[in-house]
């Protein structure tokens, strides 16, 4: 573990992009990156981040806006439940919590619209809370470099994954090592041709030493729904 943990770290300092929400740790403005860029790329959601900051430089600013109008400034990003969410959760901050984001994670988590992952990112990033952060580049690191094969949308999976990557996580730098892990799963650890011939840590992935690394991560398959028509015939006697 200890080696994976600084492998990845070094790699991140090298060759990490330059985002704006990391060079702060103001929890609004990392809340908003990490609403927007939920089923967005990095390049379409960057523009987005700045447009909401420029109109909504605070979460005051946002919870007094109008529904309508920040529907408006989504336009484009679809899946809008989530920017009535923000709005939602902008309003809960500002009358419960006076403007301020709770700095524990389960603080942030009883907050409308901020789930585990979302929750574990602020208090990471925010307030240097040892809690690893699950995403989908995240589940796909773990389960190549373990050759972990439980499903990462089971039940069980979600636990499994849960205590692999807080076993993972550089507590002392926890915010830093988080983004690093969410990193390498973009850009180098990739769904589909995986830099595994230049990799830091192959030497330690047991996805790789197997050759299972296309087979990972395992996720289980949405049953199909089936439409079924029936006709009926009511017959009346009498």
């Amino acid at each position: 573990m200890r080696h994976i943990r600084a492998e990845i770290l070094n790699w991140y300092l090298v060759y990490k992009r330059s985002l704006p929400w990391r060079e702060t740790k103001n929890p609004y403005d990392i809340w908003l990156s990490e609403i927007i860029l939920q089923q967005t790329r990095v390049e379409q959601g960057m523009s987005y981040y700045f447009k909401f900051l420029e109109r909504f430089p605070t979460v005051f600013d946002l919870a007094e806006a109008k529904e309508q109008e920040v529907l408006n400034l989504w336009q484009g990003l679809g899946y809008y439940s989530r920017a009535r969410n923000l709005h939602r959760t902008a309003k809960e901050i500002v009358d419960v919590h006076q403007g301020e984001f709770p700095q524990t994670y389960d603080g942030l988590l009883s907050l409308k619209g901020i789930g585990p992952y979302t929750a574990a990112a602020i208090a990471s990033f925010s307030f240097d809370l040892p809690h690893a952060v699950l995403d989908g580049n995240v589940f796909r690191v773990l389960s190549r470099i373990h050759n972990w094969d439980v499903p990462i949308n089971s039940t069980q999976g979600k636990k499994d994954f849960e205590k692999l990557a807080n076993e993972l996580l550089d507590t002392e730098n926890p915010g830093l090592f988080n983004q690093a892990m969410m990193e390498f799963g973009a850009l180098h650890c990739k769904p589909t041709q995986a830099l595994c011939h230049v990799c830091p840590v192959a030497i330690h992935c047991l996805g790789f030493q197997e050759k299972k690394v296309d087979q990972l991560p395992v996720k289980l398959k949405k049953q199909a729904i089936r439409k079924r028509f029936f006709l009926f015939e009511i017959i009346r006697v009498g």
